[in-house]
């Protein structure tokens, strides 16, 4: 699992993603090279984020999907102003998914909601705040999941960041 990387590709994430049936980014992607870079390392599943022109990005903003006997929900905004927001609450009601995955906080979460799991990775993007920067690995065994959240340096290489005339093109098509 991964959110809120806003155009920026940390290679601290390889050696956690490489192998994985699939990665899960739940928005704010910020520019397509994200993604690209991360599908060399698995397939991924994506929905867009507020700053990807939620109707241009040509990602849903929710997606429900089914992997391994556990339906997950994914979506980047589940909280506005500190409580859930009404119409993602009538989402998650109506779906009832096992999981949801989401991000927008950029605050590493694990928590419930009735008997669903909520797992926001936090952010793997620049560091924001006092925040720590992190992702998440959701492991599936026979119809159970075991979230798992994994911090990432504070600081990546500059070498390592995208171009940053790339970073800045946040809307529009990401794929």
């Amino acid at each position: 699992m991964i959110a809120d990387t806003h155009g920026l590709y940390d290679p601290a994430v390889e050696r956690h993603f490489s192998g994985l049936d699939e990665i899960l980014h739940a928005g704010d992607i910020g520019d397509p090279q994200v993604i690209r870079r991360l599908r060399q390392l698995a397939p991924v599943m994506a929905v867009s984020g507020n700053v990807d022109g939620f109707e241009t990005s040509g990602y849903a903003s929710r997606q429900v999907i089914r992997r391994g006997g556990v339906t997950i929900g994914l979506c980047h905004i589940l909280y506005e102003k500190g409580k859930m927001a009404n119409e993602v609450q009538a989402w998650l009601d109506r779906e009832q998914p096992d999981v949801c995955v989401f991000g927008h906080s950029h605050k590493p979460t694990l928590d419930r909601y009735g008997r669903m799991v909520l797992f926001n990775p936090g952010s793997a993007g620049p560091k924001r705040f006092t925040l720590p920067r992190g992702i998440g690995i959701l492991t599936i065994r026979r119809g159970k999941v075991t979230p798992k959240l994994i911090s990432l340096p504070d600081r990546i290489d500059a070498g390592d960041r995208l171009e940053p005339s790339v970073v800045r093109r946040t809307k529009g098509a990401l794929r």
